[in-house]
């Protein structure tokens, strides 16, 4: 994680935050690209998991999020498992926890700014 000239800790968890959802919806996207590769298994990670993680001090270290084979899926005969219904839901999901971040950082960057101006409106 490279050092900013703002460091604030709700913006350090916010950055790994915005890492993980990116992380996720890669392997959504991935997901999806394989939904008619045969054999091909559906893959994820714990997001509460690895946001709990990123919650203590080990948010400094390089984002290494468990990724893992998704079970309890209805396999097709060829062997795939990606559900449709279920990735286009994680991909929204995902796109709301992005956009909420987002939102969060912004709010973090007015209250900033505010405080440069001495409290005043900007």
């Amino acid at each position: 994680m490279n050092s900013s000239l703002v460091d604030t800790p709700n913006e350090a968890f916010l950055e790994r935050y915005l890492d993980l959802a990116t992380y996720r919806q890669t392997l959504v996207a991935s997901n999806l690209a394989n939904i008619d590769t045969p054999g091909y298994q559906t893959r994820d990670i714990s997001f509460q998991a690895e946001l709990q993680w990123a919650a203590t001090e080990n948010f400094k270290n390089e984002l290494h999020p468990a990724v893992r084979k998704v079970e309890g899926l209805i396999e097709r005969p060829d062997g795939n498992n990606v559900s449709l219904d279920r990735e286009g839901l994680l991909l929204s999901e995902t796109q709301l926890q992005y956009k909420a971040a987002i939102e969060f950082i912004r709010e973090e960057f007015r209250m900033m700014r505010g405080a440069i101006n001495d409290g005043a409106e900007t």
